[in-house]
């Protein structure tokens, strides 16, 4: 993401405990389907705690042009829905901005209609590979009228008769599975996806919480089938988007390492494809209530009371890694805080995201004074129990890295300073402000107030 102005440069230090309650931003992946499955649902989805960034919003954009009515009342959004097979041809092409699970998911949705759809998005999303949904949309009969090498703009028109497959996931992607159970909906008969190994089940759960006759059963392989059957008849819901995990990781390390520190954070979405950090921290002796526990819309969530706690170094098991792919730097904040060794194989994946991820935690952290070795695929993290300080961080434009290393200053000796805060923006807007309100010390020249 660049940005025109100049850097914004942000300090964080230590002001004293910090307590009170947060809530962190809706769950960015339950926000798209709650859009969608209310727009093919039949009657009216309330939806409230949805994410309100620019991706969902084109993914709320898109329904509308297909026929569903899509509005906001208050703090509420309001989907009056179109039932299973009753989209209309759109005017326009649908334009998904950067969104990647709207286009994606979206031409699972309607690319078995028989009209023609055409999906557009920005320079970014117009890079990225869309083969591996275009494969079984035309297994399942679907035309792919237009495409640039399987990239957007794509063209879709459905067949006079789509027929039910049974398709078998090449890699683990939530994406392309949700794809061809959606594509399954408006078939006769039975769909069956098979998926090598469990990814975030979002789409199967909601589903089922909207009336969708689906099964899954898991091999002993841990091979998961997913039928659903075609037809059916969803019924609108009331919804609450749970926060995002990822998001309520920040406040979670805060309040672990910051003395005296006890903080609420409500409403956090507790679905075991997404809690890998949660049960590190809890491994690591980190105080966690877990209260509450509801269910929403088929899914999982609870309010987390922390508590400030000694943490200990421990081994993160390799095969934890999808289930907290995003949590690592902060994760790497409260090893820094911990006694002892914290050792973190099969993070290779970090290097692909919004930034080189490993690099810029192992670097951040040297420029605090704390011992870590960055291998190819591994971080390990010598803990102290406390932190120097007093270093300046590259963020790479990164949300996570910008955030992670403010959580740090908060308990460290000297003041933690990251080069720009602009970005933290695109997944946690509050960021600054709710953390200000628990106690937290922020300064925008580097030096505590």
């Amino acid at each position: 993401m660049s940005h025109a102005n100049s850097p914004h440069p942000r300090a964080s230090f230590t002001r004293g405990a910090l307590t009170g309650t947060i809530r962190v931003p809706g769950d960015k992946s339950i926000s798209h389907r709650a859009m969608m499955f209310g727009a093919m649902a039949r009657g009216r989805t309330t939806v409230s705690g949805l994410l309100e960034g620019e991706d969902v919003l084109a993914t709320g954009r898109a329904m509308q042009a297909l026929g569903a009515t899509v509005k906001k009342d208050g703090d509420l959004w309001q989907i009056d829905g179109v039932g299973v097979g009753g989209f209309l041809e759109p005017e326009a092409p649908l334009d998904f901005g950067n969104a990647g699970t709207g286009v994606r998911l979206c031409m699972g949705l309607v690319g078995t209609y028989p009209f023609i759809t055409r999906f557009v998005g920005d320079a970014s999303l117009s890079k990225r590979p869309m083969g591996r949904v275009l494969d079984p949309l035309r297994a399942v009969g679907v035309e792919v009228v237009e495409h640039n090498e399987n990239r957007l703009p794509i063209a879709l028109r459905g067949p006079k008769t789509p027929l039910p497959i049974d398709y078998r996931v090449p890699m683990a992607s939530a994406q392309v599975k949700s794809c061809v159970l959606l594509a399954g909906l408006v078939v006769p008969g039975e769909t069956r996806v098979v998926e090598p190994v469990m990814t975030r089940d979002h789409t199967e759960k909601m589903l089922a919480g909207f009336g969708a006759e689906i099964a899954i059963a898991t091999d002993d392989d841990g091979a998961r089938t997913i039928t659903v059957q075609g037809l059916p008849d969803l019924v609108g819901q009331e919804l609450q988007v749970p926060g995002d995990p990822s998001s309520a990781g920040f406040p979670l390390v805060a309040a672990l390492i910051v003395p005296g520190s006890e903080v609420t954070i409500e409403n956090v979405l507790m679905n075991p494809t997404r809690t890998g950090l949660i049960e590190t921290l809890i491994e690591m002796g980190g105080d966690i209530a877990i209260e509450n526990r509801r269910n929403s819309g088929g899914e999982d969530l609870a309010d987390l009371r922390v508590k400030h706690s000694a943490l200990k170094g421990v081994t993160v098991p390799a095969a934890r890694a999808p289930s907290m792919i995003d949590e690592y730097p902060v994760l790497a904040v409260a090893a820094a805080y911990a006694q002892g060794r914290t050792e973190m194989p099969g993070i290779e994946e970090l290097r692909v995201k919004e930034s080189d991820r490993l690099a810029a935690v192992a670097r951040g952290l040297e420029a605090n004074g704390v011992v870590c070795e960055e291998g190819a695929d591994y971080l390990i993290i010598e803990g102290k129990g406390g932190v120097a300080g007093g270093g300046k961080v590259e963020t790479h434009l990164d949300h996570r890295i910008a955030m992670s290393f403010l959580v740090m200053g908060l308990a460290a000796d000297r003041p933690v300073t990251v080069d720009d805060d602009a970005m933290i923006a695109t997944s946690f807007p509050s960021f600054i402000g709710d953390f200000t309100r628990l106690g937290a010390g922020f300064s925008q020249e580097g030096e505590a107030a």
